[in-house]
């Protein structure tokens, strides 16, 4: 059993639910958590787990980030839980608190690497991809649609400077879910960005379930053609097409079917009727969601090549509409979304 002092910063549905895995395993764990009535709901009650089979309650050590400053002891390995446009400033935060040789693995979407390791420097950053569908609409409460048995995580190096220290990580980890160590990082991180720029916008525009959302005539076509963009502008970046979701090979070498292998697999082995992508889940609860971390990205990255993603484009300004109050999240919606196909 690991003795490392571990630290979940920002425990939503998937933060929370990885780190009762480990403190359900004996780790030492300490949640750090934004929402306080989350926070209080966890130190009164436990954290509960809802899963398709059982329901676990867990007894946890939770913190909210105003009282980072009152904490003394180092801790070891440092998971991040935040949104990707949060990932800078949490980082500046628990930034005294990790050890001279203490690792910080960013658990979230998007490229949030470079950013963890601007501050950290690289001998304390590692890389990681998840595969999980969780949701949390109460303190306290995660819906868990895939326990660790259906969890999937990609954990690598940034550098030289911590290759060989994976294992470290994939230990802890392994209490969550299937873990694979992986020589390009980046190039998998930037595949499982394609997935979620291919269905965060278009189910998340229409306030569907992903299942519903995919049903309607056009959004499997306008998925595809959103990850396709996202796929080539990610080979111009210099990333290679690699196999995530525990796939040891790529069927065939080609950008746009990869795309729909992709989603394919997402919606066969991570989607129930009624699982809801994080950017969904976000406008419910009247936050900004990571839409410039995610199809954003496509954009500005292909922009500053010289490429175009008038699909990712487009997806972008309908979503900052529906942020701004401008448009409504509605199936109604679906008329929009297929002229972008035209």
């Amino acid at each position: 059993m690991s003795d490392k002092r571990i630290a979940v910063l920002g425990t939503g549905a998937n933060g929370a639910a990885f780190g009762a895995d480990m403190i359900n395993a004996g780790l030492d764990v300490t949640f750090i958590e934004q929402w306080p009535a989350h926070v209080d709901v966890m130190a009164a009650n436990g954290l509960r787990v809802e899963m398709p089979e059982q329901t676990v309650t867990t007894k946890v050590r939770a913190v909210h980030m105003c009282e980072v400053a009152e904490l003394t002891d180092p801790f070891d390995i440092v998971l991040l839980g935040v949104k990707a446009y949060d990932t800078r400033w949490a980082c500046e935060l628990i930034k005294p608190l990790v050890a001279e040789d203490g690792l910080v693995v960013g658990l979230q979407n998007g490229m949030t690497m470079e950013d963890v390791a601007s501050i950290m420097a690289p001998e304390r950053t590692l890389g990681a991809v998840i595969e999980v569908a969780a949701g949390m609409y109460e303190p306290g409460v995660v819906i868990r649609q895939t326990g660790s048995e259906g969890t999937w995580f990609g954990i690598g190096a940034y550098d030289e400077a911590t290759l060989g220290r994976e294992a470290e990580v994939a230990e802890i980890l392994r209490h969550a879910g299937a873990v694979e160590i992986r020589d390009d990082i980046r190039s998998a991180k930037w595949m499982k960005l394609v997935v979620n720029a291919a269905e965060f916008l278009p189910s998340s525009i229409l306030n569907l379930p992903l299942a519903e959302a995919i049903k309607i005539p056009g959004m499997g076509e306008l998925m595809m053609a959103s990850g396709r963009e996202a796929v080539r502008t990610g080979l111009a970046l210099g990333h290679e097409l690699v196999p995530i979701f525990g796939n040891t090979r790529i069927e065939e070498n080609d950008p746009d079917h990869y795309a729909t292998v992709l989603l394919d697999a997402v919606l066969t082995h991570w989607t129930l009727p009624d699982t809801k992508v994080t950017t969904l889940q976000d406008w419910t609860k009247g936050r900004r969601a990571e839409v410039d971390d995610i199809n954003g990205l496509v954009v500005a990255e292909a922009a500053r090549l010289g490429g175009e993603t008038p699909i990712n484009t487009r997806l972008v300004e309908i979503a900052h509409q529906i942020e701004r109050g401008e448009l409504a999240a509605d199936p109604t919606n679906a008329g929009l979304l297929r002229s972008l196909l035209d």
